[in-house]
């Protein structure tokens, strides 16, 4: 029987479950589905569409150098698959689970009660270390990601036969509804892209990782920059651990750098899948905190002028400013400036996580729900467990960015102002000021006395007995399990784990 296999965030010939179980049975129609609605949700935007597309380009690429010839329908589900069904009769639909946003959620329901109705078997495969349901148990989760993630990746199938069908044209944004939003840096998407960035990271660049990753001036060489590969699927979680292992194991004692670096790297994709499971097992996190006390903490709707200002990179706090310029600009930062916005977000603004983690979604091309989500609540301390951190803007300026190579690269107006008061221009005169930098605006809130409001607001709730109640429940179901001893080998804390890799 003809075997759909239906590509989502898994745009790769390589280490691809659903491709394999296809091969051995019968002739493959290779699926993907822009689906019009999709791109109406508010944590999507165009600069996602377009390296999305720019990777579904590369997945036809790669099937036609194969043979076959990959099958775009633009729609939603259930009605193309209707019109597959039509067209070549009976198949089995295969994919790989998907833990995403509420609609896709709602969409993969829909897409199996259709199957349901029609006959249609509906094979779905584990596509990496998160598995599906709300009761999933933590206690032995971190063995079975270790078990799945040591397993051979599985090649390309040597045999594979294909069916060609109708297909439409892809869509560029326009066409999808979504407006251009001022990206300048379009990273390069597709397989080759992906595993050159890979090997560059793992013997070039990636050496002193632990040491550069915070600043985003070195950040933006010594991550990994894989993050957009990874949340589209040109390479897998296993395969890019287990070169990671490798490289790893050929490096010698005295390279301890490199060692260091290797180790924090492959913790980092252990928590990629244990946030991500967080959103599985509880897919109203997107929308509500995990301890339900905080719920109505934080006003809304949020205040709208503090929240285009902090968009636009104009908060009156250059550090602040000048790493969200820099996000708007590239679709990419490093996970400390990530955590830096939503503290400021979330404490020096008070608006609600979810309001600003919908504007930091649309500006990452490497958006990933299960890991955006769980951080948005984590950052702004509605989780009940995890430690209040709220970053000082002026302090993260000095500590990475202390000549302000970033800030006037990103601040123009700030260019001839002395470095001295480059952190702090609200401490210039206003006649300094005016001859300086007359264009740069004057700070949206004081941080002290805001940050001072939101540890009272946040503290008075955690000290209430329902509070260390709900904060019990919260561990146990979400909570990481693994080690302390293996936290403090790996150079990471349970909690921070950071939005991009």
């Amino acid at each position: 029987m003809l075997q759909v296999v239906w590509f989502k965030r898994d745009l790769r010939l390589e280490d691809h479950a659903a491709l394999c179980a296809a091969a051995i049975r019968d002739r493959i129609l290779p699926l993907v589905i822009v689906e019009p609605d999709y791109w109406r949700q508010p944590d999507v935007s165009a600069r996602q569409w377009n390296f999305w597309r720019a990777c579904i380009t590369d997945l036809g690429e790669a099937i036609a150098a194969k043979g076959g010839r990959l099958c775009i329908r633009v729609g939603d589900a259930v009605s193309v698959l209707s019109a597959i069904k039509a067209e070549h009769g009976p198949f089995v639909l295969r994919a790989h689970e998907e833990t995403g946003n509420e609609w896709t959620f709602d969409r993969d329901k829909a897409v199996r009660r259709w199957c349901k109705t029609e006959g249609i078997a509906f094979e779905e495969n584990r596509q990496f270390g998160v598995w599906r349901g709300r009761k999933v148990n933590r206690d032995r989760w971190a063995q079975a990601w270790d078990r799945m993630m040591a397993m051979p990746a599985q090649p390309v199938p040597p045999l594979l036969m294909w069916e060609r069908s109708v297909t439409d044209n892809l869509p560029d944004a326009a066409e999808l509804g979504l407006t251009e939003d001022g990206v300048q840096v379009v990273p390069l998407a597709g397989r080759a892209q992906a595993l050159a960035t890979l090997h560059s990271f793992l013997h070039e660049r990636g050496e002193h990782y632990t040491r550069e990753m915070s600043s985003p001036l070195s950040g933006e060489t010594a991550c990994s920059r894989l993050s957009w590969h990874l949340a589209y699927g040109s390479l897998s979680i296993r395969e890019t651990l287990q070169a990671a292992q490798a490289r790893y194991r050929e490096l010698p004692l005295s390279e301890k750098a490199w060692r260091q670096s290797l180790r924090s790297f492959i913790a980092r994709l252990h928590w990629h899948c244990h946030f991500i499971q967080k959103l599985e097992s509880e897919p109203e996190a997107e929308y509500r905190p995990m301890a339900r006390i905080y719920d109505g903490l934080r006003p809304r709707p949020a205040d709208a002028a503090k929240l285009a200002a902090w968009s636009e990179g104009r908060t009156g706090y250059p550090f602040i400013d000048a790493a969200m310029r820099y996000l708007n600009a590239t679709g990419w930062i490093n996970f400390r400036m990530r955590a830096m916005l939503m503290s400021f977000a979330s404490y020096d603004l008070w608006l609600h996580w979810q309001e600003s983690g919908l504007v930091l979604a649309r500006k990452f091309i490497d958006y990933e729900p299960g890991i955006h989500w769980p951080q948005c609540q984590m950052q702004a301390g509605e989780t009940g467990i995890n430690t209040i951190r709220i970053y000082s803007p002026v302090k993260q300026g000095y500590d990475q960015d202390p000549t302000g190579v970033f800030i006037r690269r990103w601040l123009p107006e700030l260019a001839d102002v002395p470095d001295a008061w480059l952190h702090e221009p609200w401490k210039l005169t206003e006649e300094d000021r005016e001859r300086l930098c007359p264009d740069y605006p004057d700070r949206i809130v004081d941080h002290a006395a805001a940050a001072k409001f939101a540890k009272d607001a946040i503290y008075a709730l955690r000290r209430k007995p329902e509070a260390r109640a709900e904060a019990k429940a919260v561990v146990q179901k979400h909570g990481s399990r693994k080690r302390t001893a293996d936290r403090k080998r790996a150079g990471v804390k349970a909690d921070q784990l950071k939005l991009a890799l």
